[in-house]
């Protein structure tokens, strides 16, 4: 059962689980009409040049991941390249993506790894993907629902944020959340889902100033009021990608 301590809109008495179900899916659909494009903006043409793309997106925006990568790609087609590179030369490609020389350890150590278990093919499977160095949950259902069509979510900050905001949960683990928001809605809306929470949070649910004023999901939301309610005032908070 989600653990759930919102209200309903008056307020008054903790809401069912099955009127938040319906709350959820209701809101899930107009995040679809807000964000009809929401999809991975991360550039990537297979599995491991996806896998990689996530590793570097921690702490980093995915506009500076995608201003590296083009270079990245082109000096590392495979992943025996990869297990093989140089580390001072993948670290000076990488550099500006911040936390330049973990990474690298953990591209490196993931292409061994990938070499070495799984003859040099990144692996379809999340208990699989979560062996490999610098690669979580998170990392791996990125790479499972965009490259390999598998449903998954994706708990990042702004996921987590969002569906706190949303009253869906009040759990602050990632694989909690996880758990969650996967009893509230269908398996197959698990990828696009993530996306289009990503996308709000970017462009309108931020962190300290909600555009409350012109967010779609006002209604339905919990947290209405926590940013400016005022039209004009809330569309000048409203953002446009890609993201810096």
């Amino acid at each position: 059962m989600a653990t759930n301590a919102a209200t309903n809109a008056a307020g008054r008495k903790p809401e069912t689980q099955l009127a938040l179900v319906r709350r959820a899916r209701k809101m899930n659909r107009i995040l679809a009409e807000t964000y009809p494009d929401a999809h991975c903006e991360l550039d990537f043409r297979n599995p491991l040049e996806l896998l990689v793309a996530t590793i570097l997106s921690a702490q980093c925006t995915d506009k500076r991941v995608n201003m590296v990568t083009p270079t990245l790609f082109a000096k590392y087609p495979t992943v025996e390249d990869y297990a093989a590179a140089d580390r001072e030369e993948m670290e000076e490609i990488i550099r500006s993506t911040g936390f330049f020389r973990a990474k690298t350890n953990s591209i490196i150590g993931m292409a061994q790894a990938v070499c070495d278990r799984y003859g040099g093919e990144v692996p379809a499977k999340l208990k699989d993907l979560v062996t490999l160095p610098g690669v979580g949950r998170k990392t791996a259902n990125v790479v499972l629902g965009n490259a390999f069509g598998v449903p998954g979510l994706t708990v990042d900050t702004h996921f987590q944020r969002l569906v706190r905001r949303f009253g869906w949960t009040e759990e602050t683990d990632p694989v909690k959340i996880e758990h969650v928001v996967a009893e509230l809605l269908p398996k197959r809306e698990w990828t696009i889902f993530s996306h289009r929470v990503i996308w709000h949070g970017r462009r309108i649910c931020h962190a300290r100033r909600p555009a409350c004023g012109v967010c779609p999901l006002a209604a339905l939301c919990p947290s209405y009021g926590t940013g400016p309610t005022g039209q004009a005032e809330a569309q000048k908070l409203v953002r446009s990608g890609p993201f810096s």
